[in-house]
């Protein structure tokens, strides 16, 4: 049985230079400092510099990153004001 489970949410990060995310529903913003992306564990913010996806699957819930990883945060908060952490990151 290899399938993940419904709701199953993996992260996992090789010397800063490599993230496998799994359990990720859609990638709501992407460039070279940053993506944004929702999973089952909620919205997932990735900062890091070059930062390129290798490989992206929504049907199987899997993304690959390569680049300097500087950071792996989740943004719980509801997005009631403008300058939030989402909004500082993209804005």
């Amino acid at each position: 049985m290899n399938e993940m489970t419904a709701g199953a949410h993996r992260v996992e990060i090789v010397g800063r230079q490599k993230l496998t995310v799994s359990g990720v529903e859609d990638v709501e913003r992407f460039d070279e400092g940053g993506i944004v992306m929702s999973t089952a564990a909620g919205a997932l913010v990735v900062t890091g510099a070059e930062l390129h996806i290798g490989k992206l699957s929504l049907d199987g819930g899997e993304l690959h990153v390569e680049g300097k990883i500087d950071s792996v945060a989740y943004e719980d908060a509801p997005q009631e004001r403008s300058g939030g952490f989402l909004g500082r990151l993209f804005g």
